[in-house]
């Protein structure tokens, strides 16, 4: 196989699974490869670009520390986000096992008719999303989102931003790796919790569960978490056993992410409050890695997760040719 084809091969098993790789090329390109010959060369150059990645990441980490400016440099970019994720894989042998996927993105804002009041208004949008995964634990993975970060001239942004679920580990790694950042948890993420109180508090589903969720939402925005802490432990002094202590966990949840939770102050500060980019990311991701079925080895899992960044990515081209050219095992 030449190398054009070698990376049509690969670049195809990025996108759709192996079967439906072997028919496009037999359908457009007239070329008779079976699907596990393809994946021979999938698996060989997925472990190269890997290795392409880790060192991208190595020598992000021997950078200056995350938002220092070096000599000659200024802080002239666009305001840049970081939202962090999981996607769970089934591995042969383990079961469901997390992907953790990191979406690297851009602000830009846009003139938009707000449906309540048709005044015109500006709302940010996350743009130009590129992307870093791994199967595995965080110190690795922190490595390789911040390896794209920096590619990205992260260190120039005018205003950097990191999103997340409330995960412990995301912000372990946002303070290592994005110490400068502001912080934010997902307001879906948040909301979420609120529900889950109150579900518990007043029965799930039930007319007053949700009367109750949508005025803590209303507090929730304007900043309010300490207070709707405070509610959700009044909730628990009413009850007892599994349900006081689901409640107070609801309420840890809420007070000890209080600074995270400046909807209406990140709002109108022109940052997007919800993990929009980073769901979608997970979903792109899961696409081709979680589809009807599908179980994968530990190996061919990572190996897939780098070639299919890469392509979500919009930069296969660079990374196989930095692949291609390095040097032999």
């Amino acid at each position: 196989m030449s190398e054009t084809l070698v990376k049509w091969a690969v670049w195809l098993l990025g996108l759709v699974p192996d079967d439906q790789a072997e028919q496009i090329l037999a359908q457009i390109g007239d070329i008779q490869v079976s699907d596990t010959s393809m994946w021979r060369r999938a698996k060989r150059w997925g472990e190269k670009i890997r290795a392409v990645e880790a060192l991208q990441a190595a020598q992000a980490r021997a950078m200056p520390e995350a938002g220092v400016v070096v000599r000659g440099e200024s802080h002239s970019g666009p305001r840049m986000g970081l939202a962090m994720d999981g996607a769970m894989i089934n591995i042969r042998q383990e079961g469901f096992k997390e992907a953790k996927i990191g979406c690297v993105f851009e602000v830009e804002p846009r003139q938009e008719t707000d449906p309540t009041t048709q005044e015109v208004v500006e709302h940010p949008h996350a743009v130009n999303n590129t992307y870093a995964g791994h199967l595995g634990g965080p110190d690795r993975f922190g490595d390789l989102v911040w390896g794209e970060a920096s590619r990205r001239q992260w260190s120039r942004a005018l205003d950097t931003l990191v999103i997340g679920d409330g995960a412990p580990w995301t912000w372990n790694l946002a303070r290592e790796h994005f110490g400068t950042s502001q912080q934010l948890i997902d307001w879906w993420h948040a909301t979420q919790h609120l529900y889950a109180a109150a579900h518990v508090a007043y029965g799930e589903g039930s007319t007053q569960a949700t009367r109750w969720a949508k005025r803590m939402e209303d507090l929730l925005y304007r900043g309010e978490a300490w207070r709707v802490a405070d509610l959700i432990e009044g909730l628990a002094a009413g009850q007892r056993g599994e349900k006081a202590e689901a409640l107070h966990t609801e309420a840890r949840y809420f007070r000890g992410n209080q600074r995270r939770m400046q909807y209406m102050e990140m709002r109108e500060s022109g940052w997007p409050i919800g993990s929009g980019m980073g769901e979608s990311g997970c979903k792109q991701f899961r696409s081709r890695l979680a589809g009807p079925g599908m179980r994968w080895s530990r190996s061919g899992a990572e190996r897939m997760i780098a070639v299919r960044a890469a392509i979500l990515s919009r930069r296969f081209d660079t990374v196989w040719a930095a692949a291609y050219n390095s040097p032999p095992n």
